[in-house]
């Protein structure tokens, strides 16, 4: 009891007190002067803010534990079977050195809605400009000018009346930023009518400084280059060709008349960015970095574990004819159960405390959708100085997290008899 003594005193000081005060607390109103009884219990399960809170914290518990031990157990595994397994076990334990405040930072970062901030979405655009690259003229829109240019449905724009061979189309389009003008273009010209093909030209119909009539090439009105053209028939693309550096154009080989088009590609938008850490995805958003943090983690608890496996049992059923899915499924993964309970619970119980991930990650408008127990009851507490409510909130999340640390408890006890 000597040696006990200032560790109990301490014990009792910093753990067990709070806990019976924060519990007496919790039945008293915001500036604990009148008793409320379970106000505060009632409040805390009325409330928009707690239930959403609640409802994260399961989607939380869920997904996250079930993942990061998952991804260990593979991590693990792996280490056993590469040369370079010290680098890899670096690697994946290095976000582990890192705190939650700075990770948060980093993730926060990673996913910036801009492609030229965010990685995230730098990765998801590079795919998506191979699969579905960006128009040469994006967010453009016929002039109005005297030809009848108007845009469909679809994204395109088309001319109005229809075409022969050897008649000429003027095309010209405005909304175009300076910036956005191919650098190639050179000044636009009228197009020469050609037998037996349809011709015209592009433009931009804007000059620097304004001024100048709409559907007329004038002076300083660049061409627009790249940009495609096609001839419809009855619904079906006759002929296409693209535009020249003076933004002039042939359509050959055409018969009877047709429509000029320019299809809906040489507007498509530029990929501006998944909004990862908006309402519908911040949630997701964030469990993945809890992953990417305690995946090593469960990777060191775990790799601890399958050395303690006696080799002579794997080898044995490797003699016997066992595969190895058969011997990782039916004897590596059965005698480490214990260690993957473990591994399990103890994430279970951070889950429902995360806190500082969300905090720091989730923007303003977010976080009220990204809300957890923990965040809701620092808000409430230190934010509208509800004490009350704040340590109902309290107990319930202890009240949430005893059956995952009694079943750790027994388990270690089991293991020590």
């Amino acid at each position: 009891m000597l040696f006990l003594g200032p560790a109990l005193v301490l014990l009792g000081a910093i753990v067990v007190y709070p806990i019976f005060f924060s519990i007496g607390r919790s039945f008293f109103d915001a500036n604990g002067s009148n008793f409320v009884g379970i106000d505060n219990y009632q409040e805390m399960f009325t409330s928009d803010a707690t239930r959403t809170a609640i409802k994260n914290n399961l989607i939380w518990v869920v997904f996250a534990p079930s993942i990061v031990t998952a991804l260990g157990l593979i991590f693990a595994v792996l280490t056993e079977r590469v040369a370079w397994s010290t680098a890899f076990k670096v690697a994946i334990f290095m976000p582990m050195a890192i705190s939650f405040l700075s990770a948060g930072v980093t993730w926060r970062l990673i996913y910036e809605q801009d492609p030229q901030i965010g990685l995230a979405n730098a990765t998801v655009g590079a795919v998506v400009d191979v699969v579905r690259p960006p128009g040469v003229l994006p967010g453009a829109r016929p002039s109005q000018d005297e030809q009848e240019l108007e845009p469909t449905a679809d994204g395109a724009v088309q001319l109005a009346g229809s075409v022969a061979p050897g008649d000429t189309a003027l095309l010209g389009l405005v909304a175009i930023p300076p910036e956005a003008v191919p650098a190639d273009a050179v000044q636009a010209v009228d197009a020469q009518s050609a037998e037996g093909a349809v011709t015209g030209t592009v433009w931009l119909d804007f000059a620097p400084g304004g001024g100048g009539e709409a559907g007329v090439i004038e002076p300083n009105e660049k061409g627009l280059p790249g940009v495609d053209v096609e001839a419809v028939s009855d619904g079906e693309v006759v002929a296409s060709a693209t535009t020249a550096t003076d933004g002039t154009f042939a359509l050959e080989g055409i018969d009877g008349d047709v429509q000029l088009r320019l299809p809906a590609q040489n507007f498509r938008e530029p990929f501006a960015g998944i909004n990862w850490l908006g309402p519908a995805l911040v949630t997701p958003a964030i469990i993945a970095s809890y992953i990417w943090i305690w995946a090593g983690f469960a990777m060191v608890v775990i790799a601890a574990g399958l050395a303690a496996i006696p080799r002579e049992t794997m080898e044995a059923s490797r003699v016997d004819g066992a595969n190895e899915w058969q011997v990782f499924r039916r004897v590596t993964a059965p005698l480490l159960a214990p260690v993957l309970a473990v591994v399990l619970v103890t994430m279970v119980i951070n889950v429902l405390k995360i806190f500082d991930l969300v905090l720091v990650i989730a923007p303003g408008s977010s976080q009220r959708d990204a809300n957890v127990i923990a965040l809701q009851l620092w808000k409430t507490a230190f934010g509208i100085r509800d004490f009350g409510l704040g340590s109902a909130l309290a107990v319930f999340l202890l009240v949430l997290v005893l059956p995952a640390m009694a079943f750790n408890l027994r388990r270690f006890r089991r293991e020590q008899d």
